[in-house]
């Protein structure tokens, strides 16, 4: 936006302009006296003139002060030539043969822009909307050396957004932006440090791909995921393998250890209350010819309770 265009007037300086000549208009008619037309006479030019040369010289200094706020810089011409950067608070200027160009902001600004139907280098039409991070670190050069540096910034942007998009393909756009914008904020920079205006940032906010590009990149981000999750279990798998490998040895060096394990095993089929079991014929044997769980002698017993009866 032209800085020209969007200044506004400040009422407080006029305000101060307006009660300073009401003040030297009201003194100098109390000093010298308005002269009655039956008492008018020649000497009293004199005085009249005085007064005149007095208020002339009042309404010059009042026009001539001039008011910067802090984040504000004064490009002051002198016959059409540069004089000065003035600013910020009060300054004085000369009327007539002093004038202000432009007033320049020097905060930081926010300029967005974006890029209609591009072709990636995969060959992929996309609108991308991004934002310019940006600074006026010499305003003497970004108003003598631009027509409008604020366009001239937005434009080189976009310029360099095109480029960039065209140089790439989208899977790097969609993945890896930050290359993008920083890539985009040294090329546009390498043009705007000649004009005084430093580019701090390029971001870019906003990727447009076509609808039926949109379902296949969909399509293929959800293969992606089903790939990556197949790959996940056969390593879990490939690591469970390898575990019971490792037992394997131990137990095979370690004979008791693996009957206390198979007891181990049976003991909590046992606890969830499992009326049926199915376990090998060794195991079985062998549990019953040491009957450690004591099913030999309860068998015992019951076929004497029988013979009893």
């Amino acid at each position: 936006m032209n800085m020209l265009k969007s200044k506004k007037t400040d009422h407080t300086l006029a305000i101060i302009r307006f009660i300073a000549l009401i003040i030297t208009i009201a003194v100098i008619s109390i000093a010298y006296g308005i002269p009655e037309k039956s008492n008018f006479k020649l000497e009293d030019l004199g005085g009249m003139g005085i007064g005149i040369a007095a208020l002339i010289v009042v309404m010059i200094f009042v026009f001539s002060i001039r008011k910067a706020d802090e984040w504000q810089r004064a490009i002051v011409l002198r016959f059409g030539k540069f004089r000065k950067v003035k600013g910020p608070g009060l300054f004085f200027l000369i009327p007539v043969i002093d004038r202000i160009a432009q007033i320049v902001d020097i905060r930081i600004r926010v300029s967005d822009f974006s890029t209609q139907k591009t072709l990636t280098s995969d060959s992929v039409t996309v609108n991308v909307d991004a934002i310019c991070f940006w600074l006026v670190w010499d305003p003497q050069k970004a108003v003598l050396e631009v027509e409008n540096y604020v366009d001239a910034v937005v434009l080189s942007s976009k310029t360099a957004l095109r480029t960039s998009i065209s140089g790439h393909d989208l899977s790097t756009f969609l993945e890896r932006s930050d290359i993008i914008e920083k890539q985009i904020q040294e090329e546009v920079d390498k043009k705007t440090t000649e004009w005084g205006i430093t580019v701090l940032h390029i971001e870019i906010i906003d990727i447009q791909i076509p609808e039926a590009l949109q379902d296949s990149l969909s399509r293929i981000a959800q293969a992606e995921r089903e790939k990556k999750g197949r790959i996940l279990l056969a390593e879990a798998e490939i690591e469970i393998a390898r575990k019971l490998e490792e037992a394997s040895k131990v137990y095979l060096q370690n004979a008791p250890a693996l009957k206390l394990k198979i007891l181990s095993i049976l003991n909590e089929g046992l606890k969830a209350g499992n009326s049926m079991m199915l376990v090998p014929n060794s195991i079985a044997e062998e549990l019953e010819t040491k009957d450690i769980f004591g099913l030999k002698a309860l068998n015992e017993i019951n076929k004497i309770k029988k013979t009893e009866v």
